[in-house]
């Protein structure tokens, strides 16, 4: 079993240099504390997975020595990867009220609730966890109850801000603590993790409270159905729009699966004010004018199975988009939804829709949740840490947040880009770079966590892009000979009745390879597959310059 044997050292299981499936790790003798439990959809190259969660190989490894796990807010790529990771790792959980409302939502549907140890904290609260006192702070950010966390250990403090901006101005009307964090850094800061997501931007980030203002202008002038995409978890955002739409006599109808457990845990655990009558059904929409329903949806990123791809591509069950209706965007996308976005876009215009979308600062339909260049260096100010490791981005989100620290004057020295998994060490008010962990991503596909391999996401590409031809082969178990076949089957790599004489001439050089086998006097099936596969695999390449994947079946009566 390996195990960080310095006094304090703090590293990331995922988060740092990507933007998604977050988790921390700070370890102070025998206690670790894991902070968030992020996931993140997978990319384009990785058919078939369904999620990407942190590699807990490490804590699984020290389990005895896993005190809890402490949730910042309730965003995805904070709390989406908790359903797989609590099955394989049990430990206390900590979070506001909201955050484990919608932790909750999610044990429940995995059959883990029952068993899950739950505990509320606020900015006010103080916890011992084995031997580091943990306190916290209140932050803005694009959903309520959010919390930068300060742990005192004998070595020194380190403070995590989680996700957060400074809106002086936010929707909610609960501001951030700006004294509270400036008291901690007056009490001095060894080591701050602060989050990098905008570190590009110059300035500072809008208000929230400037889209609710362009999205009741925008629902004022619209004659048509309004339809509003964004991320569930963004509650201020929902209330926002709940609000414009009450206030120009819409009602609102809710699609997609998320939005609408969001909403309903939002509204039941009072940080979501709204009218029960302005709710509708989305299989009611039909019944109203046009110009009094507001439909509110998932799919802002354009993933396909989302509600807004769905109505893009005319098949939702209950609700469609109609010519003149207006389709709002609230949000950017995520690097590496851009296609799939645009494509949703360009097929909400065939329908003839009115579409908003694009920067934020452009149509006034979305703001970020996250702290621009003049937040992250107030942040900074405020912590005037030691040591300063940016976390939360992509490498040269992570490279600028750094000259920010430069610029506001932490030595270039006690600033850390790391990768996941890099331990940095802390021992006698000084820090070092001391090894890895086991670090990296968890696949999950199905109810299986972790269980698929490079080789079968290698086969799954090569499927995806040649197919697969079967190779069906029966041959006589005494003598060898050959009673039928080859027969062919191809699927996915080219139409069998339009290409007869290429699997006939394909049919020929199996036949040869088993009359090789058969002169070469070899004896075991799996030297005649082998042989198959090359002989074969060379012929269709030197035919059709593609590579399907061969699967020889020899049948033996």
């Amino acid at each position: 079993m390996s195990s960080v044997h310095n006094k304090l050292s703090i590293f990331a299981l995922g988060g740092v240099g990507e933007i998604g499936k977050n988790m921390y790790v700070l370890q102070y003798e025998d206690d670790i504390i894991v902070i968030d439990c992020g996931s993140k959809f997978p990319d384009e190259d990785l058919p078939g997975i369904d999620l990407i969660v942190p590699d807990i190989t490490y804590l699984l490894e020290n389990r005895d020595k896993v005190r809890a796990l402490i949730l910042t807010h309730g965003h995805e790529d904070h709390i989406g990867g908790l359903p797989y990771i609590y099955k394989q790792l049990r430990m206390p959980i900590y979070g506001t009220k909201l955050t484990l409302g919608l932790v909750e939502g999610k044990l429940r549907e995995a059959n883990l609730l029952k068993e899950a140890e739950l505990t509320v904290i606020t900015p006010e609260s103080d916890i011992q966890l084995g031997t580091v006192s943990v306190s916290f702070f209140k932050t803005n950010h694009s959903i309520p109850d959010c919390l930068g966390i300060v742990f005192q250990t004998n070595e020194g403090t380190v403070v995590h801000t989680g996700d957060f901006k400074f809106d002086l101005t936010p929707v909610s009307e609960e501001a951030a603590d700006l004294h509270r964090m400036a008291e901690i850094g007056k009490n001095g800061v060894l080591a701050l993790l602060s989050e990098s997501t905008n570190a590009e931007r110059v300035g500072f980030t809008p208000s929230e409270r400037k889209v609710g203002v362009h999205l009741e202008e925008i629902m004022r002038k619209a004659r048509q159905k309004v339809f509003i995409a964004t991320f569930a978890s963004n509650v201020h955002r929902l209330q926002q729009v709940i609000d414009a739409a009450d206030s120009m006599n819409r009602k609102v109808a809710l699609i997609g699966r998320s939005m609408v457990n969001v909403v309903t845990i939002a509204k039941e655990l009072g940080y979501l004010q709204a009218r029960e009558e302005i709710f509708i059904e989305p299989g009611d929409v039909h019944k109203y004018p046009a110009d009094r329903v507001a439909v509110l949806c998932t799919g802002s990123q354009g993933e396909p199975m989302a509600a807004l791809s769905r109505l893009a591509r005319n098949n939702h069950r209950q609700v469609e988009v109609l010519r003149g209706d207006t389709v709002v965007i609230s949000a950017t996308p995520i690097p590496g939804n851009e296609r799939n976005l645009s494509r949703t876009v360009d097929d909400l215009f065939k329908l003839g829709a009115n579409v908003i979308y694009g920067p934020g600062s452009a149509t006034g339909v979305h703001v970020s949740g996250h702290g621009s260049q003049e937040e992250l260096k107030l942040m900074l100010h405020l912590m005037r840490p030691k040591y300063f490791i940016p976390i939360h981005g992509e490498y040269r989100m992570l490279h600028q947040h750094r000259l920010l620290a430069e610029a506001v004057g932490v030595d270039q020295d006690h600033i850390f880009i790391v990768e996941n998994g890099d331990v940095v060490a802390f021992q006698n008010g000084e820090a070092r770079l001391a090894g890895k962990v086991p670090s990296g991503r968890t696949l999950v596909d199905g109810l299986g966590i972790g269980d698929i391999g490079n080789i079968v996401l290698r086969d799954r590409r090569s499927l995806s892009q040649d197919g697969i031809l079967i190779v069906i082969i029966t041959i006589n178990k005494s003598h060898g000979t050959i009673l039928s076949g080859p027969d062919m089957v191809s699927r996915g790599f080219v139409y069998i009745r339009e290409s007869e004489g290429l699997l006939e001439q394909a049919n020929e050089v199996v036949v040869a390879s088993i009359a090789k086998f058969q002169e070469d006097n070899m004896k075991q099936w799996r030297l005649l597959k082998q042989l198959v596969k090359e002989n074969l695999g060379k012929f269709l390449y030197e035919r059709t310059k593609r590579r399907p994947m061969i699967l020889p079946i020899i049948v033996e009566v």
